[in-house]
């Protein structure tokens, strides 16, 4: 069992690794945004053709973004808790 001090601790820890990953997966979601950008310059035609794994990955890394972000508010609720 950990002491109060230790379960801050391992609180914080935690809430440092939820913040990288949401940095990470914020970066992701920019380089979709720049490889977007870059394929409809290319093409320069009214209807760009864009993969369809574009708008898929996107649509995951926004949801993995709204998942760290509330287990981030969880964490915090219950370390303001304690």
């Amino acid at each position: 069992m950990y002491s109060l001090g230790e379960l801050h601790a391992q609180l914080a820890a935690f809430r440092e690794k939820l913040a990288e990953a949401t940095g990470h997966t914020n970066r992701a979601l920019e380089l979709l945004d720049e490889a977007r950008e870059t394929i409809v310059t290319a093409f320069e035609q009214a209807e760009p053709w864009l993969p369809p794994q574009l708008a898929a990955a996107e649509e995951r890394l926004r949801h993995d973004a709204e998942r760290l972000a509330a287990a981030d508010q969880l964490v915090t609720a219950y370390q303001a808790s304690l």
